[in-house]
């Protein structure tokens, strides 16, 4: 791997649930990458005691339930995935271009050196980028027993690329992100809409939603994948669980 190091970040969503898909994520990030970028996991707990995630929540049945939304959470980094541009600017000296951070899912697997997407596919005149999914599943279940909730934009925050020298990412505040609905975060509520950029399809490919015929660079299995047992018959679980055994071995 090349050594050269890039102002480029990587987070991924933790949930203990899915421990799991978040180490084969990561996994299938890092060999392919050419460069150094570093990856880091969103973990509930730590920002909580570091005291950048305040949201008050409590647990419904078993399910994590926030109570700004009035609405469950499917995952633990339902709402914390917006502070990546806080934590990613963290070190970075007044004046110094901060660069780019990545923040997706866990529940992916990655067949792209990201350092493509960083250095020819970002692109700064948007604040940041994503792929604009218009997918309204039926109310149901999804995952392990999770409500599926529909709001506006679903899935475009699930892999979004933050471009940290925008000006309009500062009203993106840790006070921001624990005082406004998640739906509203989902929305990109500080944005306007020229400012939010569309990434090809391939770079968030829903499974069983996205156009089959499309190569994916990024699979996303978004109502369950092969690490829970009832989703070993998905398409793509194969490949996922093929990767999952390279990461053991």
């Amino acid at each position: 791997m090349s050594r050269r190091f890039l102002p480029y970040s990587i987070f991924i969503g933790f949930d203990a649930r899915e421990a799991a898909a978040y180490a084969v994520c990561r996994d299938s990030i890092r060999r392919r990458l050419t460069a150094c970028i570093p990856i880091r996991a969103l973990i509930l707990d730590d920002l909580v005691q570091q005291g950048l995630y305040t949201r008050p929540t409590e647990r419904r049945d078993g399910k994590l339930w926030d109570l700004i939304s009035e609405a469950p959470m499917a995952t633990e980094f339902a709402v914390s995935r917006f502070l990546v541009p806080h934590l990613a600017r963290r070190g970075i000296r007044p004046g110094q271009p901060a660069g780019w951070a990545l923040f997706m899912d866990s529940d992916m697997l990655v067949r792209a050196n990201f350092v493509r997407l960083f250095e020819t596919v970002a692109d700064p005149q948007y604040a940041v980028m994503c792929v604009k999914h218009v997918h309204e599943p039926p109310p149901g279940v999804k995952m392990d027993g999770q409500e599926q909730v529909r709001y506006a934009r679903k899935n475009w925050s699930s892999f979004v690329l933050f471009n940290l020298d925008h000006p309009a990412n500062d009203a993106l505040t840790p006070d921001l992100v624990n005082t406004v609905p998640g739906r509203d975060l989902h929305r990109f509520c500080w944005l306007k809409d020229e400012e939010i950029g569309e990434l090809g399809p391939e770079w968030n490919f829903l499974v069983g939603h996205t156009d089959p015929s499309i190569e994916p660079k990024v699979i996303h299995y978004t109502e369950g994948g092969a690490w829970f047992p009832e989703y070993r018959d998905t398409p793509f679980a194969d490949e996922w669980l093929a990767a999952l055994n390279g990461w053991a071995r």
